[in-house]
């Protein structure tokens, strides 16, 4: 770390301890999630519940519960949705099937995961022409990039950043929450400084407690994937995603 990334930690770590963000702006942040395997309508249910009393981003939902959420909560809660996930190595036309589906059934946004396969091969052009197949589709919808930070090399990294700026995606966004680890504050830095200007930055896996959705969002996180949100602003550690 440099000496001017110490003096801002020292920075962050003060405003940290001076609470300075509320409840309220931490949640306006949270993709609020639900995308276990064996999630029931009941949870998801729950979680847009959630969503809509305290007012998160987003609930971010398996594909299979969007219409069902767009039809009983309109626009209530603002529907996210995921594509090519948790894998990333699904075809090119069928993510895009899944982006028509979803945004038919009444998605607003749209995570999806890279060819991580694609990555590791070095075959950036062919994932960052994906990506930006994908925004096409999109139009104005959000789409964020997952690129699976925990199986990539800072090079690959930094390669990604290059291609989700390129492909003109609106976030990059760290992980799937169903890897082998989680998002880092190390990550998020290396983000801020390799992303374009207009690329925002998605978190998700590893934020464990209210400090560390502060730190976080201080670090330049524009939203923060979780499904404990609620728990952790009552000062509860979180469990999994």
């Amino acid at each position: 770390m440099t000496k001017q990334e110490v003096l801002n930690q020292n920075n962050l770590n003060q405003q940290v301890s001076d609470n300075e963000l509320t409840n309220r702006q931490i949640l306006r942040r949270i993709d609020h999630t639900q995308l276990k395997p064996y999630a029931t309508w009941s949870d998801i249910d729950r979680l847009c519940d959630e969503a809509v009393r305290y007012r998160t981003a987003s609930v971010c939902i398996p594909p299979v519960y969007v219409k069902q959420v767009h039809d009983a909560y309109g626009d209530k809660v603002n529907i996210c949705t995921v594509v090519g996930f948790p894998l990333g190595y699904s075809t090119t036309a069928a993510k895009v099937a899944e982006v028509e589906q979803a945004l038919a059934d009444g998605c607003n946004e749209i995570d999806m995961v890279v060819n991580i396969s694609d990555v590791k091969n070095g075959d950036y052009v062919k994932v960052e022409e994906e990506i930006r197949t994908l925004k096409r589709v999109c139009g104005e919808h959000i789409l964020k990039v997952i690129i699976e930070t925990c199986y990539l090399s800072e090079e690959e990294k930094i390669a990604m950043c290059k291609a989700v700026t390129n492909a003109g995606a609106d976030y990059i966004k760290t992980s799937t929450g169903f890897g082998t680890g989680g998002a880092t504050i190390e990550d998020i830095r290396l983000f801020k400084r390799y992303i374009g200007p207009g690329v925002k930055i998605k978190a998700a896996g590893g934020v464990k407690t209210r400090k560390d959705l502060i730190l976080f969002i201080m670090e330049g996180c524009d939203r923060i994937g979780t499904s404990s949100a609620v728990s952790m602003l009552q000062g509860e550690q979180a469990q999994g995603y």
